[in-house]
């Protein structure tokens, strides 16, 4: 399949324009649960998260040096069905995989892997 930039039929449509913020209090093992930023999250020294639009604009979150929120801007690319490959922009880490286990207006479920172990 070739690859696609920011098109709905690769990505459940509850995950574009939110910015979601990642709720570490409900992992499991080999999943990541990110909620809307609006969700009444228990306190916490800072959280990450990502935007994604569907032109392929990817935005990470990362936490900043006074506790905030850090922008990261990226882009993404289908690799398949609920899959994508995030590439963020000057940064040393190495593009990320992101599978959507399932996605509702209020919860994203997500297996992460950098491409180097893939």
């Amino acid at each position: 399949m070739a690859a696609k930039c920011g098109t709905s039929v690769q990505l459940p449509k509850e995950v574009y324009g939110k910015t979601w913020l990642y709720s570490y209090e409900e992992d499991s093992a080999d999943v990541r649960t990110y909620r809307p930023n609006t969700y009444d999250f228990p306190a916490s020294r800072g959280r990450t998260g990502f935007l994604v639009k569907e032109d392929g604009t990817f935005m990470n979150y990362a936490i900043a040096p006074t506790d905030g929120l850090e922008e990261q801007p990226g882009k993404w690319t289908a690799q398949g069905k609920n899959i994508i490959l995030v590439e963020l922009e000057g940064s040393n880490r190495p593009p990320q995989t992101l599978e959507i286990v399932s996605a509702t207006p209020t919860v994203i479920k997500i297996k992460r892997k950098s491409a180097e172990e893939q």
